[in-house]
């Protein structure tokens, strides 16, 4: 029997107004950062019909900044198939509207009332705003 390793942390970065952005980096690394460690107020964002990376806006329950939600947008459309694009849709909205259907395989969720950010991905911003 081989022994478990311990799970991979998400990636960390930090908007330039000073709040903590993660980003899941696999199917089941998405599942937990957003259904589990994430509060109902920490806002969830995902590329619009796009695979890609679960990012979590941490708010302890106030309104984020509207720079550092397209900040966290930018690194959402970055870590997705459309890195390569521009003006890539990112939706976003509270954990809270977030749930998984019944069945459904690791990553996947289904969302409401969520809004729509168009940005272009920016690998130099993410080199900014990244926490080693």
């Amino acid at each position: 029997k081989r022994p478990k390793t311990a799970a991979s942390k998400p990636l960390h970065y930090v908007s330039s107004d000073g709040i903590d952005i993660f980003v899941g980096k696999n199917n089941l690394q998405n599942d937990r950062l957003t259904l589990r460690d994430s509060d109902p107020e920490d806002i969830w964002l995902h590329t619009k019909n796009i695979p890609g990376s679960h990012v979590i806006i941490v708010t302890n329950g106030k309104t984020p900044p509207d720079t550092t939600i397209a900040q966290a947008a930018v690194i959402a459309a970055l870590h997705s198939k459309a890195a390569s694009s521009s003006q890539v849709p990112v939706d976003y909205t509270e954990v809270k509207n977030v749930k998984k259907p019944s069945g459904a395989p690791p990553g996947k969720v289904i969302y409401s009332t969520n809004r729509t950010l168009f940005v272009t991905p920016d690998a130099n911003l993410a080199k900014r705003l990244f926490v080693k």
